[in-house]
């Protein structure tokens, strides 16, 4: 018995041979840096998919939040990342698939469950093209990261509205029906429409203000001002939330044009500061002499085909 034992773990080897002076190769323990931004991003995560449950429990107002609080999340992770410097490939991928998740599926979720119902497989094809759309947005900006050939000044522009801006602004007819304004509402194909051409935009090549920059220096003098303004703002967004939400969309909607224009100034003065040089001819091409054709012999020279 002990020679066919020995006989099988030479034919079937153990997974963990339990040889003498063989170690197990330990892996070096992962610093916390690295983990705090992922955490950050799986409380956005679980903030998404909370908005997903109440607006199947049909507690749109808290669905709101939700996603209003994962989008202050996202916000949080990549800068508390840059600062720390905890940032990983993973981290990356972990950002794109919550950010699908939470500004795609959860927004359309909720604007079919409110009124894109009511237009049964219409409003859930568009509910369905919001979430595809955010999607494409986010795998088009991970790409767009590693181009070299981009210039420095255009990191200050996204291309196509980013998915956390279009999720907050997507869900304009909810905050319209909240604030119950007289005459003012938002009916089905006005919400099918609305949420198509949020849709169109963050897939669109429109470039909008990124705002990457904003907050990273702070002049000395101003930093009391921040804090006012920092608290002033969270002070009326939780004691009028649907009014700031109302008007923050409209302002970010004004402000497309003003992106668009400015990002066109930076192209003019680029190509004035790097005009375009002058064609040169083409050199010759120098094609290699083709041999001729080999010359048939007359008739009578030919030999006589044997049939």
């Amino acid at each position: 018995m002990k020679k066919y034992n020995q006989h099988m773990r030479r034919i079937f080897p153990p997974f963990e041979p339990d040889l003498p002076g063989l170690r197990r190769k330990r892996f070096r323990p992962v610093p916390f840096r690295t983990l705090a931004p992922n955490l950050v991003t799986l409380l956005a995560l679980c903030a998404g998919l909370t908005a997903v449950r109440f607006a199947v429990e049909n507690k749109l107002d808290w669905a709101v939040g939700c996603i209003v609080l994962a989008a202050t999340l996202d916000g949080i992770d990549g800068r508390l990342a840059r600062l720390i410097k905890g940032t990983s490939r993973f981290g990356a991928e972990l950002d794109s698939l919550a950010d699908f998740v939470n500004f795609g599926v959860a927004p359309g979720l909720m604007l079919y469950f409110w009124s894109l119902h009511d237009l049964k497989n219409v409003g859930w094809i568009v509910a369905l093209l919001f979430a595809i759309c955010a999607g494409l947005r986010l795998a088009r900006f991970n790409v767009m990261l590693h181009d070299p050939t981009r210039p420095a000044w255009a990191a200050n522009f996204f291309v196509g509205v980013p998915a956390p801006a279009g999720a907050i602004i997507g869900l304009l007819p909810l905050y319209i029906e909240f604030l119950d304004i007289p005459g003012v509402r938002f009916p089905a194909l006005l919400t099918l429409l609305y949420t198509l051409a949020i849709a169109l935009l963050m897939v669109s090549r429109l470039p909008v203000f990124s705002g990457k920059k904003v907050g990273t220096r702070v002049a000395p003098d101003m930093v009391l001002p921040v804090f006012v303004l920092v608290v002033a703002f969270f002070a009326l967004l939780l004691s009028y939330p649907w009014e700031v939400l109302s008007v923050g969309t409209i302002m970010f909607l004004g402000s497309l044009p003003l992106s668009w224009f400015s990002y066109n100034r930076h192209l003019r003065r680029l190509a004035l500061a790097h005009p375009a040089a002058p064609a040169r001819p083409a050199a010759p091409v120098q094609v290699a002499p083709q041999p001729s054709p080999p010359t048939m012999p007359p008739d009578d020279e030919r030999p006589a085909r044997l049939n």
